[in-house]
């Protein structure tokens, strides 16, 4: 290692790690031209010391002993990329412990646990940086960090999950069902073995615990967001949406909103949403991410690129390393807040509920095709202050002997369409609970 040198460690040699040594390795020149002085990865520790991975790893110590390698003093930097909680957070803490710096991918340890480890790391005075956590290779963390950092931010909708995205295009595009298109995303590895982190919402609700935090100094986990994923999403929705010009994507959403007397209430929600089809993100097509943030300021923003994959995420998590590199040569850590806000001024904030929420919905009852059906539900819908829009009544199934009607509505505040649609699914003619998908109009 060379005495000028800034000695980095790498826990997990999967996907992300060994994008992480390739760029370190192929960009050295211009990595040392920018910083004015080499990064250097002297040590890798991971289970598996078997696996070709398509990498140079010459020079590099390859043990599996994680513990060693944080306490090696060539170390500086320590990245972990393991995932999960468990030994992730223990040798998170453990390198901050020792005095290192600690570079992570892991949105669901940070979500959960970040609190924790931002106060220990802020007592031994070490950072942690985390930018590859969100949309991969987009820089929207050190955005809202330092770039918007003079912004009000009015609102952040987000594409940020690769898998659901790639999904609901191609269930568009083909017009098959939901569980065919998953099975080619996991053929085709857009999809993980078990989806369920990314088909029913959590991995975007641990993305934006980050990004609430970061905008509103809002200290939340990510129980407080309300979630729903895709599986509910059916060809019919497609359609629907199609013929009125929008297009469904999982989306997640934060606002901050204050009453007349001056408490704040933080709007955070992840769910499958109508959005204009001439909108921005609505253009957002296959695996890729894209975080549309609006500040009072600089007016609307887009960061667009791909959320996921080895050399991307690997772009983010180099850039940390480089910038934890230069403190280091400056001899200070903590220069920005990791979250933005400074540590006693994130705090736990209001969740705003649900049920208070105002939007327009589109609607999907399924009836028996008989006269007047439509009728009773106008009336339960109007007598709960509900207005209808448009309607679209689609063919009669023959296997079933039902009529979908849709219905897209006015906004109206989501307690009020509840109780509306509590009524409706308990009429006889009703066959099945009604579908409900929420529309952002100024997305």
């Amino acid at each position: 290692m060379s005495s000028q040198a800034v000695g980095v460690g790498l826990i997990g040699l999967g996907t992300i790690g060994t994008g992480v040594a390739k760029v370190l390795r192929n960009n050295a020149a211009v990595i040392a031209q920018r910083l004015g002085f080499p990064l250097e990865l002297v040590r890798i520790a991971d289970l598996d010391l078997e696996r070709e991975r398509g990498v140079d790893l010459s020079g590099i110590r390859f043990d599996a002993d994680a513990a060693g390698l944080i306490s090696d003093p060539r170390v500086q930097i320590v990245i972990e990329l393991i995932g999960g909680y468990g030994a992730a957070k223990q040798f998170m803490l453990a390198a901050i412990e020792a005095g290192k710096h600690v570079v992570t991918a892991n949105k669901a340890l940070l979500a959960l646990h970040g609190r924790e480890i931002f106060d220990a790391a802020a007592k031994r005075g070490v950072d942690v940086a985390f930018e590859a956590s969100v949309g991969g290779g987009i820089p929207i963390l050190r955005s809202l960090r330092e770039g918007l950092s003079a912004n009000r931010i009015l609102s952040i909708h987000g594409i940020v999950n690769g898998t659901t995205n790639y999904v609901l295009c191609e269930m568009e595009k083909t017009g098959a069902p939901f569980e065919s298109v998953l099975k080619r995303a996991q053929e085709l590895g857009y999809a993980e073995a078990d989806p369920t982190f990314d088909v029913d919402g959590i991995d975007a609700a641990h993305k934006l615990t980050l990004l609430v935090a970061m905008a509103y100094g809002a200290d939340l986990t990510p129980k407080d967001i309300h979630t729903e994923g895709i599986r509910g999403i059916t060809p019919l929705d497609f359609e629907a949406a199609e013929e009125f010009g929008y297009r469904i994507k999982l989306l997640a959403i934060g606002r901050s909103h204050v009453d007349g007397a001056g408490r704040e209430q933080i709007e955070a929600r992840v769910h499958p949403t109508m959005i204009r089809a001439d909108s921005l993100l609505a253009k957002v097509d296959g695996a890729m991410n894209a975080i549309a943030v609006h500040g009072d300021a600089v007016g609307p923003t887009l960061f667009y690129g791909a959320g996921a994959g080895e050399l991307p995420t690997a772009s983010a998590v180099v850039a940390d390393l480089m910038e934890i590199a230069r403190e280091i040569r400056r001899g200070s850590a903590g220069r920005v807040a990791p979250l933005s806000y400074r540590p006693d001024h994130l705090e736990r904030k209001s969740v705003l509920s649900l049920e208070s929420i105002e939007a327009s919905c589109y609607l999907v009852f399924t009836v028996r095709d008989e006269p007047g059906v439509l009728g009773r539900i106008a009336t339960a819908l109007g007598s709960h202050g509900i207005s209808i829009e448009s309607v679209l009544q689609k063919s009669r199934s023959a296997a079933t002997g039902t009529v979908p009607i849709v219905v897209f509505t006015h906004p109206a505040r989501e307690e009020a369409v509840r109780r509306a649609l509590a009524v409706v699914d308990r009429l006889p003619e009703v066959a099945a609970r009604t579908r409900l998908v929420r529309i952002e109009e100024n997305v």
